[in-house]
């Protein structure tokens, strides 16, 4: 079973999210503030995070941003603000979905299971093996789920690596904010043209860290698309 990690200061919600994850064949670790948060993570593997955004003495954006100096692992926020600075400044920390509350059970076990499916993805076993996608040294595996810049990894978050996986298994075609939302999210999952930005922003900057600047280049007026970049020597 795979562990998910609840933070929330607030028990009737706590219990909320913990029947509906359970039913749905989840393990669930109870976290009632940010710092039992870290805490548990840095005691017992987790899969994904449940993390509620206001939070007294520790909120959610500071637990993130602890995780993200250790882990990828995927996070989804809650919050009770329904602001979409909110929902970017969380996006651009690296979470990987936000929800804002009140929330139906039901979407969110999807959503949860919309990332993790995401983040797994289907294993290959045997000697058959998905090629690499490549693109100015930058070296994609689908079946490991891993990205490297002249080898070395790039840690992204797995939205993030499917926008990625998007552009360089279709490299001459340009994709609208609408088409990346249609190719790189599960169906029915509704998010703003400003969420795709942010992701696309958070993409170039950690490529950009490893060495690779400008993979993704903006077409004005209608989207992204690949731009080739000399392999490293």
């Amino acid at each position: 079973m795979q562990n998910i990690l609840v933070v929330d200061d607030d028990a009737h919600i706590r219990e909320v999210i913990t029947f509906a994850i359970e039913k749905a064949n989840y393990n669930t670790i109870i976290a009632e503030n940010g710092f039992e948060a870290v805490a548990c993570f840095k005691q017992q593997p987790v899969d994904l995070i449940i993390l509620d955004i206001g939070m007294p003495e520790m909120d959610g954006f500071e637990v993130c941003r602890e995780i993200r100096k250790h882990s990828e692992v995927p996070i989804l926020f809650l919050s009770a603000r329904d602001e979409e600075i909110d929902r970017i400044l969380g996006l651009e920390m690296g979470g990987d979905d936000y929800v804002t509350k009140p929330f139906s059970p039901r979407e969110l076990v999807a959503r949860i299971g919309a990332i993790l499916k995401r983040t797994n993805g289907p294993k290959i076993t045997g000697e058959v093996k998905p090629s690499q996608l490549q693109a100015g040294g930058v070296q994609l595996d689908p079946s490991y789920r891993s990205v490297a810049y002249n080898g070395q990894p790039v840690e992204l978050t797995s939205i993030e690596f499917e926008i990625l996986k998007l552009f360089l298994d279709r490299p001459r075609m340009t994709f609208s904010r609408d088409r990346i939302i249609d190719l790189a999210y599960p169906p029915n999952i509704h998010v703003s043209d400003r969420t795709i930005d942010s992701h696309i922003r958070n993409v170039r900057s950690k490529l950009t860290n490893a060495g690779a600047p400008n993979l993704i280049e903006t077409v004005h007026a209608v989207g992204f698309r690949l731009a080739a970049l000399p392999v490293p020597s």
